[in-house]
Order: C-alpha cells, then sequence, then structure tokens
C-alpha cells in the first residue's frame, strides 16, 4: 500500500483556504499512486484554534469543511485532523479527532488520548481525552493511528498515566500513523526523531508521521515529517520551513528492514537532554541552531504578515546589531521595498551609528528615512522642566528619548498602514532592559526568544556568502546610546555570562542553587534572577514574540506579575 504525507501551512480558521489545501493534496497523492492520504493535527480548523473552540458557529463549521474534504475521499483513504463532537453526557463537548474517510464516507473516528496541558498547550481546556481506542482496517492493514501528544509518553517519568500504543498493540497493527502539528524549538527535531525511533522499535513496527508546517502567531512549526521503518531505520526525513509532499511503499518498508533492533532497547531524549554535556554558549550559538532559527523566524514573520492581511513593516533602525538583523530577516521575509527603515540620532548618537545603519539599507535596498529627535527631546524637557526642577539626569530623561522614538515609529505606522516590528532580544527582555511604550513598542517581536550571543551569531550567519550588515555594527560594544558613553555593559553583565544563566534559569528551570553549583558567582545569579522575576509587569504588556527556544516569554510561560519568589 502506497502512504502519501502532506506536510502543509494552514491558517487557524480559514476554512476555504485550509480545505483547497487539503483538496489539492489528495489530488497530488492519488496523481502518486497512494491509496491513504494523511494530513496533520487539527488541519480542518488549523493549530491551536483556541478559545474558537466554544464557538458552535465554528464547529459547526469544521463538520462542514470535513463534509466537503469526504467528497473528495472517493477512491482514496484520507486522514485529516479536525474537532470532534463528544456524544456523550460526561466530560467536555469536543475530542481532538482523526477523522478516516473512504468512499466518500467518514469510516472511522480516532481521538486523542493524551491532552498536553503545559507551555504552550492548553488542550485539556477544551478537549476531552479518548474513551476507547481502535485500529483501522484498510486495503488489508491495520493502521494504528494517534494523534501527536499520544506519542510522546516515554521515558523514564511519564507525563500520563495511559499510553495508547500500549492499548492499540493489542489489535496486533501493522502500521503506526501520527498527525501531529508539533511546534519547533531547536531542540525538537533531535527529540522528534529520537521519539519515532523509539516506537518502531519498542512496538517493531513503522512508523508515518506526518507534521504541519507555517506559522500561527508567535508558535512556528517546522514540518520535519518523518517515516521510520520496524528496526529503527529513518526512511525519509521531510522539508523543513516549508510545505511538502512525499510517497512512500509500506509494503517496501515492511519488508527492507534488515537492521537489527538492538537489545538495550528504545532511546528517547527530552528536550531538556539536548545540549547538556557541551558548552551553553556553543550550544545556543551552534551553526545547526542558528540556521534552524533563522529559517524559524524567517517564516514567523511572513506567516504573521500573510495571514493577517499585513504588507508593509517599519521598524527604528539604530546602528546597532539588534534592529540590524532583525531589518535583514523582514526584508528577507517581506521584500526590500516592504519593510521602511527609520534612523532616529539624538544627540548622545554616535556618527557612525547613522553611517552604519544607512549602509545596511544600502546593502539591502530597503527604503529608510533619517529623523533626528534633539530638537523633540529637548521640548519634552522644557516642558517638564517645572515639575521636574534642578533634579539631576536620569533614567527618566533616558526614557524620554526612547519613547520618542516609539512614538515617532508608531505615527508612521499608523499614517501608512505598516505594522512596527519589535527588535528586542530575550537578554534585554528578561532583565527588563528596555523601555515600555518606547523600545519595546511594537506590533510582533521578532528577537524576543534570540539571547543576545545568537543575535550576534544570527548576524554571522546573515553575512555567511556576503557582507550584508557592516562589520562595524558587529565588532562595537552594543548600547542603548541614551547618554555619553554609554554601553549595555554599564548596566548588565556581559552577555556570554548573563545568557548562560538566563538558559539555566528560564528554559532548563534551574533554581539558584543548581545555577551556582555550575561556576557561576552566588551574588550574580542572585542579580540576575532578580532582574527576571521582577520584571514580568513589563514583559506582561510586549507584543507577541516568535517563539524559536523551548520556553520563550509569553503564552508559554506564566509566572506571577506580583510574587516574591527570587526578588
Amino acid at each position: 500500500m502506497k502512504i502519501a504525507l502532506a506536510q502543509q501551512n494552514y491558517h487557524v480558521g480559514n476554512f476555504d483556504r485550509n480545505v483547497d489545501k487539503i483538496l489539492e493534496g489528495i489530488r497530488w497523492a492519488k496523481e502518486q499512486g497512494a491509496e491513504l492520504v494523511v494530513f496533520s493535527e487539527l488541519c480542518i480548523c488549523g493549530y491551536p484554534p483556541r478559545d474558537f473552540l466554544e464557538f458552535t458557529d465554528f464547529i459547526n463549521q469544521c463538520y462542514a469543511a470535513v463534509d466537503r474534504v469526504r467528497e473528495a475521499a472517493d477512491t482514496i483513504g484520507v486522514l485529516i485532523g479536525a474537532p470532534a463532537r463528544n456524544e456523550r453526557p460526561e466530560g467536555k463537548d469536543l475530542f481532538n479527532a482523526a477523522f478516516f474517510l473512504y468512499e466518500k464516507e467518514i469510516k472511522a473516528t480516532i481521538h486523542k488520548t493524551l491532552l498536553p496541558n503545559y507551555d504552550v498547550f492548553d488542550e485539556y481546556r477544551y478537549f476531552e481525552p479518548a474513551f476507547d481506542w481502535q485500529v483501522i482496517t484498510f486495503k488489508g492493514h491495520k493502521l494504528a493511528v494517534t494523534i501527536c501528544e499520544d506519542i510522546w509518553n516515554m521515558g523514564d517519568n511519564p507525563l500520563y498515566r495511559v499510553t495508547p500504543m500500549e492499548q492499540l498493540i493489542r489489535f496486533q497493527p501493522d502500521v503506526m500513523i501520527n498527525l501531529s502539528a508539533s511546534p519547533y524549538n531547536y531542540a525538537q527535531d533531535v527529540v522528534r526523531n529520537s521519539l519515532v525511533k523509539a516506537h518502531t522499535q519498542k512496538y517493531h513496527l513503522p512508523m508515518f508521521y506526518c507534521n504541519t508546517v507555517g506559522s500561527q502567531t508567535e508558535i512556528v512549526f517546522d514540518g520535519g515529517s518523518l517515516v521510520y521503518d520496524a528496526a529503527g531505520k529513518q526512511v525519509a526525513e521531510m522539508k523543513y520551513f516549508e510545505e511538502d509532499y512525499q510517497v512512500f511503499d509500506l509494503d517496501k518498508i515492511r519488508t527492507t528492514s534488515t537492521e537489527p533492533v538492538t537489545d538495550a532497547g528504545p532511546v528517547y531524549f527530552s528536550a531538556m537532554d539536548v545540549g547538556v554535556g557541551t558548552d551553553t554558549l556553543s550550544y545556543l550559538t551552534g551553526e545547526k541552531n542558528i540556521e534552524e532559527i533563522y529559517h524559524a523566524l524567517v517564516l514567523g514573520i511572513r506567516d504573521y504578515f500573510e495571514k493577517m492581511g499585513f504588507k508593509k513593516a517599519i521598524l527604528g533602525s539604530s546602528g546597532g546589531i539588534d534592529s540590524a538583523v532583525t531589518l535583514a530577516l523582514a526584508v528577507e521575509a517581506l521584500g526590500a521595498e516592504n519593510v521602511r527603515a527609520i534612523l532616529m540620532p539624538s544627540q548622545y548618537s554616535s556618527g557612525h551609528s547613522v553611517s552604519d545603519a544607512e549602509q545596511l539599507s544600502k546593502n539591502l535596498n530597503n527604503p529608510y528615512d533619517i529623523i533626528p529627535i534633539k530638537n523633540i527631546y529637548e521640548t519634552f524637557l522644557q516642558e517638564l522642566k517645572p515639575v521636574f526642577g534642578d533634579l539631576p539626569f536620569s533614567l527618566a530623561e533616558e526614557n524620554i528619548q526612547s519613547r520618542s522614538r516609539g512614538n515617532l515609529l508608531m505615527a508612521i505606522a499608523n499614517k501608512f498602514s505598516y505594522i512596527l516590528l519589535n527588535t528586542s532580544n530575550k537578554s534585554e527582555l528578561a532583565t527588563g532592559y528596555g523601555t515600555l511604550y518606547g523600545d519595546m513598542a511594537g506590533g510582533l517581536s521578532v528577537l524576543g526568544d534570540v539571547y543576545k550571543t545568537q543575535v550576534f551569531a544570527l548576524a554571522r550567519y546573515i553575512n555567511r556568502d556576503k557582507e550584508i550588515i557592516p562589520e562595524h555594527i558587529i565588532i562595537k560594544p552594543p548600547s542603548a546610546e541614551l547618554r555619553p558613553n554609554q554601553k549595555d555593559s554599564d548596566s548588565l553583565p556581559e552577555y556570554d555570562i548573563l545568557d548562560s544563566v538566563l538558559y539555566e534559569y528560564i528554559e532548563r528551570r534551574q533554581g539558584p542553587k543548581e545555577i551556582i553549583a555550575k561556576g557561576f558567582e552566588p551574588p550574580l545569579v542572585t542579580r540576575i534572577l532578580k532582574l527576571v522575576n521582577t520584571n514580568e509587569y513589563k514583559r506582561n504588556q510586549f507584543c507577541p514574540i516568535i517563539r524559536v527556544s523551548m520556553k520563550a516569554f509569553g503564552i508559554g510561560r506564566r509566572v506571577p506579575i506580583v510574587g516574591k519568589y527570587l526578588s
């Protein structure tokens, strides 16, 4: 039996577009002679639909979309993901389901058992876990169909009490098929491969794993769909960060598994395991991770604009590394003509900051304007003089400059229907090194999940073939340029140390004792963790952040604003 995997980019709530894509995938699969085509989790409505699931009309449209697809499932079997109503009075009203369509009928409905309720996931808010389990018999084969999280209950400390495959293996299936919507982070491909491989070795069955691709606001799906044979050998790994279609012969995969199954048993890596044993900065800035982050951010920007109906972006170009990398990524995602840079020097800006920013835009060929803020800033100070009196220069005067720039950017954005891209990085957001309503303004954060050391590595990656970001931007000491001779290191630890501590605390959830045990000075650790926890109120007012790590600020990290822990 030939099985096709359709790795596609869906749009939440855009039923016509999603169905058209699915129908296109069915046509392609038929042309390739496939007898079964597999799509990804909740492909009918897009993932994650969140509170849209609470609207009866939304669910009705899901069912109407399934009916449209059902008409095309005539001579070919089709597996699609969609919400399904729970006909029982007990439990929540919906299941996260896979519909098996054939001969223009719904032949079977498989319900998801394991509902993730951590990080960016909130499925137990909406769905009821499966009550029972069944295999699908099709073309003489028994299909064990699972949905995303259903295959993630592995390791020494499983999160759930039930493992669906333990139930399904009793029916002696011939193949495992998983419909997935698995978000990207730079450890995920390693984890995903180890997970699928471990299943094939444990159950001695091949697995077809179909993941979605594309970005939904802050979450990026990277694709990378997989096929493994029954001996744990990878047969195929589909494209990353783009749509892909491939077809496979199940019978050949089942009969060509010649590698013996290891006696040691399956090995599964969690995201926490990836990178352990290597230097933190080397891992964070490694070539593999940086290349993936680059493509994830470009996809995140492009999909955000395209799916929201936006056309053009604007950003403040300071001559610094963060705005330079953001500008280069935006140009790659949207086209140079659609990204406008605004240079806003003050009396504290160095001459090379303006010339560096100008050269960057010339290299990228994007439009830019120069709007000095000296007069605007001095007018603010003059009007505030009766209130400020003779108090010394402080953070208040620095932030007036930042907020003046934010006002200018938003004024131009409003006038010309641009979306403002925020340029703050994760190191700054973690420590509160940013001005609310100033440099923290924006409609989308591009680098908010990228540490400063990774920003520098991204700049080098962008320049891999030729100099796009001027070298001087990369090598000069980072500075906000809000007072004479200011440097980031005046307020923050050096970024190599800061990022290492932040990664241990934020991504790996290590406490102060564990971090200090890694060799960091106790006062430094105490200071950094206090900065993180006391600045949650700022991050709570921040725009959506494109997620690339296993723990990003935003919906996946929920800590109290008013809390005393480590503050």
